[in-house]
């Protein structure tokens, strides 16, 4: 994800509305996308990650930045120890959204940001690869259905959690893909539910899912617009 986590990085800070001199905390910081353009616009950032080699890489990428190994669920920090909190692409991935907006909603203080955001499923980053899958296997389950990837689901969780004024909205960036067989390798990495999906195939059905993916995308170069909902609310 991370070709299309760094343009989005910045859009979505922008959505949040922090910048320079803002403590942030970066929950679930994967390999950094949005932690470098925090500190790329002037952000004190700490980061915090269930995975031991994504916090190896943000230490070994980013050595001053205080980086820890934990859950969203289980934030090791005080009270009201940040200015804002936030949370790109990781809600789908929490074990429980609504405890883990509380516990970011703990750790910002008053009147602070806490904003997450969740690629739409029709329309997100990972579209163009289950539009292709369904086209082959129209009952395959996508992630659709995952926390926050469709209109309203976000803010139904940040207003559960006792975030105040709660806005949501779509957000999107544009990434050109130079030719199919960079879009379509990452996939075969049995990375996240895509990989899983692909991973699980036979060598005939792989091939032909490539191939049906081939044909409705092209050789490349192509754009895929990749939207995410997006959602701010005040601690």
């Amino acid at each position: 994800m991370g070709r299309y986590a760094e343009p989005l990085a910045a859009v979505f800070a922008a959505f949040a509305g922090v910048g320079e001199g803002d403590k942030v905390l970066d929950v679930g910081c994967g390999t950094g996308a949005l932690t470098a353009h925090l500190l790329s616009v002037g952000a004190e950032v700490v980061a915090i990650d269930p995975s031991p080699p994504f916090v190896d890489a943000i230490r070994e990428r980013f050595p001053d930045v205080d980086v820890r190994r934990g859950t969203a669920e289980e934030l090791p920090y005080d009270t009201a120890a940040f200015d804002a909190a936030l949370a790109q692409l990781v809600v789908h991935f929490m074990t429980d959204p609504e405890v883990a907006l509380t516990q970011m909603a703990r750790v910002t203080r008053r009147d602070g940001v806490v904003s997450a955001c969740v690629w739409d499923g029709p329309t997100g980053a990972l579209a163009p690869f289950w539009d292709a899958v369904h086209t082959i296997e129209p009952d395959a389950e996508d992630e659709v259905l995952l926390s926050g990837a469709h209109k309203g689901h976000l803010t139904e969780i940040f207003e559960a959690a006792g975030l105040r004024d709660v806005e949501e909205d779509s957000i999107s960036v544009d990434v050109v893909h130079p030719t199919f067989e960079e879009w379509w390798e990452p996939y075969t990495y049995g990375v996240g539910p895509a990989g899983d999906f692909v991973q699980r195939l036979d060598a005939d059905a792989r091939a032909r899912l490539e191939s049906v993916a081939r044909e409705r995308l092209g050789s490349g170069p192509f754009t895929v617009t990749a939207t995410a909902w997006a959602a701010c609310g005040t601690a």
